[in-house]
């Protein structure tokens, strides 16, 4: 069976095969990935899938609300867990990224119906082969101007072109994969 080449270890095969690249509408989910995206930076995406169970528990299970009114004595115990990615930085993101997420809710009535927009919302189909997948697109900058000038931290072009992968906003498998046509 064939997979993108990224996809090696159980961990990167299970997230490949069952959650990359398909289709996410639901905003919980959505602000998870969102934030996991933006904690990568500088990672691998490996750490990250390691500590995802870590940090819905130390998140709140990724409660927009309840880590918006995070306060100091929080923020403490956040970046003395070692179950995430304890940078102060991203840390302090997060609660920020939950504050704009929360506005963006309150304007659009949910974060997925103003996400999608910036793939007019249905998923783009590529036709990538090995090699070929840019780490960044025209939608990806777009969408990355906007949520800096809405406020969110740690989403850079190429952050947000990761996050569109992984919630399907882009068919990123390559040509060869298994999953190419599922994901159709």
């Amino acid at each position: 069976m064939n997979r993108c080449s990224w996809a090696n270890g159980d961990l990167y095969i299970e997230y490949h095969d069952k959650e990359w690249g398909v289709p996410v509408h639901d905003d919980r989910h959505l602000f998870e990935m969102i934030i996991l995206e933006g904690a990568q930076a500088g990672l691998s995406w490996i750490t990250i899938l390691k500590k995802r169970d870590n940090y819905r528990k130390a998140f709140d299970h990724f409660d927009a609300r309840k880590i918006a009114r995070y306060d100091a004595r929080k923020i403490q115990k956040l970046l003395a867990d070692p179950g995430i990615v304890r940078n102060r930085l991203k840390v302090n993101a997060t609660v920020q990224n939950a504050k704009a997420f929360l506005a963006v809710q309150k304007e659009f009535g949910s974060f997925d119906k103003y996400i999608w927009q910036f793939v007019g919302g249905k998923p783009i189909q590529n036709s990538w082969k090995r090699g070929q997948i840019p780490a960044k697109t025209k939608e990806s900058d777009a969408m990355s101007e906007d949520l800096l000038k809405r406020g969110f931290k740690f989403v850079g072009s190429t952050i947000c072109y990761a996050f569109m992968q992984a919630i399907g906003m882009v068919n990123d498998h390559t040509v060869d994969c298994f999953r190419y046509r599922k994901t159709r």
